[in-house]
């Protein structure tokens, strides 16, 4: 085995990888420095091996197509587990292996999973590089691909390894293809373009020890494990105990004609535009909105006693079918180049396609399979989950504030839904705790994409349903002691908002997009004190007049719609509130009983 010259002193990461590389037994260990000649050489390995296609410079420079093993596109929740000490402390909503049995599985199944291969060790910083807000983590992978999206999507390389120092703290994060090119016989197989196991993954989580494994799969979700395995599982869990917030939350600027800001984040299911939000083009004149972060927020309390947040990423990895200029503009300029696209359509002249980036679509392109592919060909052409890795600096609505390393303080949070029905455009919650209960009865209508039928309602609390790290009643009761350590005064306002309300017609009531700046504008406002609105049994709504509709095309008969709070259609919520909360027993606050009841009461009233 060959290791490469080790660039930190700190003796617990350096111990910890000789014990994995002696696990493992790669043919050479290599210590990332996150530079760019780094990156050029580690891409160039993966186009040498299949990985990469280089995309036409012209088109988009600096930029790459992978196509992954189509039995490895996307999360794998089923396979996904927290090994607490005690079952009870991962919940209901998550996977449980006893510890001791998973590590035991674990090193099995790492026992000589690196032959034939390399060893990257990946420093990185969730977090601009020594913000009192971010945390150090080292990936070890066997994966180059792996490697260059981490340098996309974290602080990653030598910086890191600085702040981390000889004694610092970090988060230890295991990852391995499960492809080993030197079998237990001594027998050596060729390699292949995406590697995986097509038998065996497990993405694992130790909350106790602040640890992850990663085994089997090459996809994002499952092998960078700075995302959502750090950011959200192990960080929610770090969170809880040292009195911070670790939120699947985009995080936005938004400043009206006067030049006044004010920071909103907000927490959505998928296919509720939570990265369409982050970069929003409003339509209202003066109003902007700059991107802080689209898809994870930490927030921890500052020395006035107020919530102040940063964007843990460095990079946006997002769904590309359905972005576009007209969904997403700000998304598409992002893009224009240095960057990684998976599981995308390849056009004959070297660029990138999915559904729904031009209508129509071209005559001719190379699937996500790698087959030609035509209109008429009745299948996707891009993978319904297909990705690209961008880094965030590239998107021209970057707030200046977003590698602050203080955060920005936060004036309002939004939960919102997929809801066609009994859910109005916009409330706001009565009380940081009547906020927690609406968070934690969120929920989203399953769209033709999921599993499921369609239109079915699915619980999602506070969009960290298979994030959260630990049993999520005692998150909401984390949430409910946040909300005790500082004056109410000082804390965000909270808010549900749902723009999928649908007419009796099934015709969507609401524009979208850019026309969403006028909800804004009215939680700026609410943050204020000045926007108008009428208590309902579920929260503050906007009057008639309360919300800016000049300029805007929607039938006042539709208006009254989108803002009607149904007493009838409420109450049936209540038992199926009442069932999901059933779940967790005895461990839901009985703060979050209390609004439940209060909200029954006021139904009734």
């Amino acid at each position: 085995m060959t290791i490469a010259a080790q660039p930190t002193t700190n003796t617990r990461l350096l111990t910890w990888v000789s014990d994995i590389a002696a696990l493992t037994e790669p043919d050479e260990v290599v210590w990332c420095d996150g530079s760019a000649d780094e990156y050029d050489r580690l891409c160039q390995v993966l186009v040498d091996s299949g990985t990469f296609e280089r995309l036409n410079d012209a088109k988009r420079p600096n930029s790459y197509l992978a196509l992954s093993d189509p039995a490895d596109v996307a999360r794998v929740e089923d396979r996904t587990f927290i090994c607490a000490e005690r079952e009870v402390d991962a919940g209901p909503t998550n996977n449980w292996r006893d510890p001791a049995e998973m590590r035991e599985t674990l090193r099995g199944l790492f026992a000589g999973s690196m032959r034939g291969r390399t060893m990257y060790v990946v420093p990185f910083s969730m977090g601009p590089l020594g913000s009192p807000i971010a945390k150090i983590g080292v990936e070890i992978t066997d994966s180059a691909y792996v490697a260059v999206n981490m340098r996309i999507m974290t602080r990653m390389g030598a910086g890191a390894l600085e702040v981390l120092g000889p004694d610092g703290d970090f988060v230890p994060c295991v990852h391995s293809v499960g492809y080993p090119l030197v079998l237990p016989s001594g027998e050596k197989r060729p390699d292949v373009p995406w590697p995986c196991d097509g038998e065996h993954k497990y993405i694992v989580h130790f909350p106790e020890t602040r640890e992850i494994w990663s085994y089997g799969s090459g996809y994002g979700g499952n092998a960078l494990l700075g995302k959502k395995c750090f950011a959200l599982r192990i960080a929610s869990v770090l969170a809880r105990d040292e009195g911070w917030l670790a939120e699947h939350m985009l995080i936005l600027k938004l400043t009206n004609p006067k030049g006044v800001t004010k920071y909103v984040t907000g927490a959505f299911p998928s296919a509720c535009g939570k990265t369409n939000l982050a970069m929003l083009v409003p339509t209202l004149p003066g109003w902007k909105v700059e991107t802080v972060g689209d898809d994870i927020c930490w927030m921890k309390f500052g020395a006035d006693g107020r919530l102040w947040a940063i964007n843990p990423e460095a990079g946006f990895f997002g769904v590309a079918p359905g972005t576009s200029t007209t969904t997403n503009a700000n998304a598409i300029l992002t893009l224009s180049g240095n960057c990684i696209f998976t599981n995308c359509a390849r056009t004959d002249d070297g660029d990138i396609w999915w559904e729904g980036l031009t209508d129509p679509p071209p005559t001719h392109l190379v699937d996500w399979k790698g087959h030609d592919w035509t209109p008429s060909s009745g299948t996707p052409a891009a993978h319904p989950n297909a990705r690209f890795t961008a880094p965030a600096a590239q998107d021209p609505a970057i707030a200046p504030e977003w590698e602050d390393g203080r955060g920005v303080p936060i004036d309002a949070i939004l939960f919102g839904g997929r809801r066609s029905t009994v859910v109005p455009l916009i409330h706001e919650a009565f009380s940081w705790q009547h906020g927690v209960f609406l968070g934690s009865i969120m929920g989203s209508e399953t769209t033709a994409a999921a599993a499921g039928a369609v239109g079915k309602l699915r619980r999602d609390p506070f969009a960290m349903l298979p994030f959260c790290g630990y049993n999520m009643a005692d998150y909401w009761a984390h949430w409910l002691s946040i909300g005790r350590s500082t004056d109410a005064a000082k804390l965000p306002k909270i808010f549900y908002v749902n723009w999928f309300r649908k007419g009796p017609d099934g015709r969507y009531l609401w524009p979208g997009y850019g026309e969403n700046s006028r909800v804004l504008e009215w939680v700026f406002e609410r943050c204020d004190g000045t926007a108008r609105a009428m208590t309902t049994a579920i929260g503050y709504v906007p009057t008639r007049d309360g919300l800016n509709t000049a300029g805007l095309k929607v039938a006042r008969e539709d208006l009254a719609e989108l803002l009607r709070v149904d007493r009838d259609e409420w109450a049936e919520e209540v038992p199926l509130i009442e069932e999901f909360y059933a779940r967790f027993g005895d461990r839901v606050p009985r703060g979050l009983r209390d609004e439940l009841d209060g909200l029954r009461a006021r139904l009734e009233g």
